[in-house]
């Protein structure tokens, strides 16, 4: 019976499957390409088109014009356009309201650089308004150059409805800005490593992402996030960097629940700005601290322990030690003597990563446990065992 059922499936054509997956909900509808590989066929089609450069916006805009969210696979799912000599646009659309672009082309365009100027904005839109059967929200926006930066913010500059915005390794780009009056509260930029000047005209951001070397940093309003990943390892990208050019962004995490930090930032950055008399800075909402350092000496740590006498309410503290992290020169005698002592009351877990001597994690330890107030944490080590606390006290 099995049999006859599968093989009345496999005798119908796309079409008709295609209008039976266009009946069930979305992550039903997505497990039939594990039926077998025709359905995975289905999913997998994709669109070839051939053009110029200029042509991009256009096409990209007709794709997505062209896909139905209520039956995905009436039209594919995926572009792939060919473009100049050796590039190529990747575009692929994925579930709640995703899409992916993804650039490719020659290495002799890779170096040159150049600006992207993303406006988020009714008023700024040039191209006609994807239906709203299917709205892009979400962006992964990948490896635009030189050539193709033009394009790429006029595509992005037409999606109005964005939310989240993810930027990756986007060689050659050196000055980005975002303007979104209400809609985008997500951004993410990895990997952009010549980027020098980032210029932010928006209000509603709750969740930033950043790795790569810090650059410039303008806001032009207030917006206080709920999570932050500031991973600056690489260092700054100008040695002129003063503390007072990253006071607005300091402000912006004040109250962040979650937040990755590298260890040079609060010393050179942050702690000039907050130390006494400046005034008695604190992270009451902070719950969740990722903390980097390069461990290069003894004293390395004086800059995380000053940090958590500022966060009162920290609850789950991972410390990563990356030996090429930037490292900035350190005061840390001052640092311990001016901070207020703030015992940590709820602080539940401690996980190493990185140490390649148990010696410094039991001395690291030792340290952070003089802080904690009630019943001590969980201390889980780089190669997953945990220490015993009781008798490190």
């Amino acid at each position: 019976m099995e049999d006859s059922v599968e093989d009345l499936f496999s005798n119908l054509p796309d079409e008709i499957l295609s209008c039976i997956v266009s009946f069930l909900p979305n992550e039903s509808a997505l497990e039939t390409s594990l039926i077998s590989t025709r359905w995975r066929d289905l999913w997998n089609q994709v669109l070839v088109i051939h053009g110029t450069t200029e042509d991009i916006t256009g096409v990209v805009a007709g794709f997505l014009a062209c896909f139905e969210e209520h039956d995905p696979l009436k039209h594919p799912r995926k572009l792939q356009f060919h473009f100049a000599e050796d590039s190529a646009l990747f575009a692929a659309i994925a579930t709640n309201n995703k899409l992916l672009l993804e650039f490719s082309a020659g290495n002799k365009d890779h170096q040159r650089h150049y600006e992207l100027q993303f406006k988020l904005n009714k008023q700024h839109i040039t191209h006609q308004p994807v239906p709203p059967s299917f709205l892009v929200k979400t962006l992964y926006l990948k490896s635009v150059s030189y050539l193709t930066s033009e394009v790429a913010s006029s595509i992005v500059s037409n999606l109005e409805h964005l939310e989240r915005l993810i930027i990756i390794e986007c060689s050659g780009l050196q000055s980005l800005f975002i303007e979104s009056e209400t809609k985008l509260h997500k951004l993410t930029i990895l990997d952009c490593l010549q980027l020098k000047s980032l210029h932010l005209r928006t209000s509603k951001l709750k969740s930033f992402q950043y790795c790569g070397p810090l650059p410039l940093i303008w806001l032009e309003s207030h917006f206080n996030l709920s999570d932050a990943i500031l991973d600056f390892r690489l260092g700054p990208t100008s040695s002129d960097f003063k503390a007072q050019d990253f006071n607005e962004t300091l402000l912006t995490i004040k109250n962040s629940q979650v937040l990755t930090l590298c260890e040079w930032t609060f010393e050179a950055l942050i702690w000039p700005s907050i130390s006494p008399p400046n005034g008695n800075f604190i992270f009451y909402k902070l719950r969740e601290l990722w903390w980097i350092s390069n461990h290069e000496d003894e004293n390395s740590m004086d800059g995380l322990i000053s940090f958590l006498k500022l966060c009162p309410a920290l609850e789950q503290l991972y410390v990563t030690i990356d030996p090429r992290s930037f490292s900035s020169p350190r005061s840390n005698s001052c640092i311990m003597q001016a901070t207020k002592y703030a015992e940590l009351e709820h602080l539940k877990l401690i996980k190493f990563m990185g140490f390649t001597n148990r010696v410094d994690e039991i001395s690291v330890a030792k340290n952070l446990i003089q802080l904690v107030k009630g019943k001590p944490p969980k201390i889980e080590t780089s190669n997953g065992s945990y220490l015993d606390v009781m008798f490190m006290q």
